[in-house]
């Protein structure tokens, strides 16, 4: 296969063809994003009240990363990383959109953006470029009409549009502008999953990219009523209560998985990528798909307003809008075409590494200029090494509805600093000591402290970070 690449910086496009050497087809690409679905959610990664057989069978046959993080605590932003390899801050979104921004709290958070800039490359219009047909599902949540998934390099859209919850609920009719409804009782994952088998199976003799970024476990927490007896039933049999919370900040956060709508709508997902997993088999495309299977931030477990949050992550700190690793640490499972064994890797990577980590798995040419933020996972699937960021960095400089309020985070090695903008404060951890950050270092490894401020500056002015503003009223 002949590559011709021509590449720029800023907002310049790149433009790419490709010849195929006879009848080999690259890989087809499945990327699975799943709505604030918790690092313990799944039970590959712990869960013992969820059931997640089938994303279970996926790990048995997957990279699983254990040290995986969103590029953000909250939504939009990480789903722009996602699909450009860039820093949240560098595109200009720090919040999910439109944001909340409070006007009667100390600080006013920064103005950013409010859809996906045009001029920004995502991977759908890369791997197009390469004869790929692109297929988006789900939620979009990156701007509204203009601004869509089919304006940004997808060929087809099916209920991405600027709503980052689903507006009818998870049962048709789904007052989705994007998607048609279904007959009565028809649940949106199931709809969405089989949107995309039709995809796959129209799209069997072409490379394709499937894009299926499920809404579920966004709120609200509508149970799926099929599962939900079992769910009520396990939990009794469990004999769990209500949840135990502990304080954070101005909010609380849950310590127990305890929520039965919530246990059926992971099961209800796990059954869906099942049938994704047996479509993609019978169709004798498993042995060239690449499946990668991840989630935008971290789970719904801490909030504000003594409102109880759905699930938790425990040992995590806190959860979703929250830069401790309860809101930042999330699942990642990269299954290459025929993998058979599970592997592990215990190296800190980050959303902006799936861009050129497809790239690479697909067999085309990187783009460093595109995907500037990101590093390809290939080195460490293969084994080949054990390290790739030498530091990660976190923005968000504004309120959210968890209790967060304005800062940044950094993880380098083994040790995480947390800065907050109202208090001046910094806390530092170490996660191989301290993974549930418990333990505030920074009165007495100052070495370390300086070490690991003089980064977040550094960080901050490579990504021209904004910082909010004192609120002057």
């Amino acid at each position: 296969m002949l590559f011709i690449t021509a590449t720029g910086c800023g907002g310049t496009k790149f433009v790419a063809s490709s010849s195929s050497e006879g009848n080999q087809l690259p890989p087809n690409v499945v990327f699975l994003l799943v709505d604030d679905l918790g690092w313990r959610d799944l039970g590959c990664y712990g869960s013992d009240f969820y059931e997640t057989p089938n994303i279970d069978r996926l790990a048995a046959r997957s990279t699983l990363f254990t040290d995986a993080y969103s590029a953000h605590p909250v939504c939009s932003p990480t789903r722009a990383a996602l699909l450009t390899g860039r820093h949240p801050s560098r595109i200009g979104i720090t919040d999910w959109i439109p944001g909340q921004d409070p006007r009667n709290r100390p600080l006013v958070g920064v103005t950013d953006l409010d859809s996906l800039p045009l001029h920004e490359l995502t991977l759908a219009e890369a791997l197009k470029e390469y004869d790929y047909t692109t297929f988006f599902a789900g939620k979009w949540h990156l701007g509204d009409e203009g601004n869509y998934p089919e304006d940004q390099g997808f060929d087809i859209n099916k209920g991405g549009h600027h709503k980052g919850s689903p507006p009818g609920g998870y049962y048709s009719p789904y007052q989705n502008p994007k998607l048609a409804d279904g007959p009565a009782g028809e649940y949106l994952t199931d709809r969405l999953t089989d949107e995309s088998i039709q995809f796959m199976s129209a799209q069997r003799e072409e490379p394709f990219l499937l894009y299926l970024s499920y809404y579920t476990v966004h709120t609200p927490i509508q149970a799926c009523n099929r599962h939900l007896q079992r769910f009520e039933d396990k939990k009794a049999a469990l004999q769990i209560g209500e949840p135990n919370v502990r304080g954070e900040g101005g909010g609380q956060t849950v310590l127990d998985q305890y929520n039965p709508a919530y246990a059926s709508m992971v099961y209800a997902l796990d059954e869906n990528v099942g049938r994704l997993l047996d479509s993609l088999e019978a169709m004798g495309l498993d042995d060239r798909t690449l499946i990668v299977f991840t989630s935008d931030n971290g789970g719904l477990s801490t909030l504000e307003n003594r409102r109880t949050a759905p699930t938790s992550v425990v040992p995590l700190r806190a959860g979703k809008g929250w830069a401790y690793e309860g809101g930042i640490r999330t699942p990642l499972l990269v299954s290459r075409p025929g993998q058979q064994t599970a592997r592990r890797s215990f190296t800190p990577v980050i959303s902006m590494d799936l861009f050129p980590t497809i790239l690479q798995e697909t067999g085309h040419p990187l783009m460093p200029d595109a995907h500037v933020d990101g590093l390809s996972l290939t080195p460490l699937l293969n084994s080949d090494q054990d390290t790739l960021h030498e530091v990660l960095f976190w923005d968000y400089p504004h309120y959210h509805g968890s209790a967060w309020t304005p800062g940044s985070a950094l993880r380098k090695g083994d040790w995480k600093l947390v800065y907050f903008y109202e208090t001046d404060r910094y806390e530092l951890y170490h996660l191989a000591t301290d993974l549930s950050e418990q333990r505030d270092l920074s009165g007495s490894h100052r070495a370390e402290l300086t070490d690991l401020k003089e980064e977040m500056a550094r960080m901050k002015q490579e990504y021209r970070v904004k910082m909010p503003t004192a609120n002057v009223r």
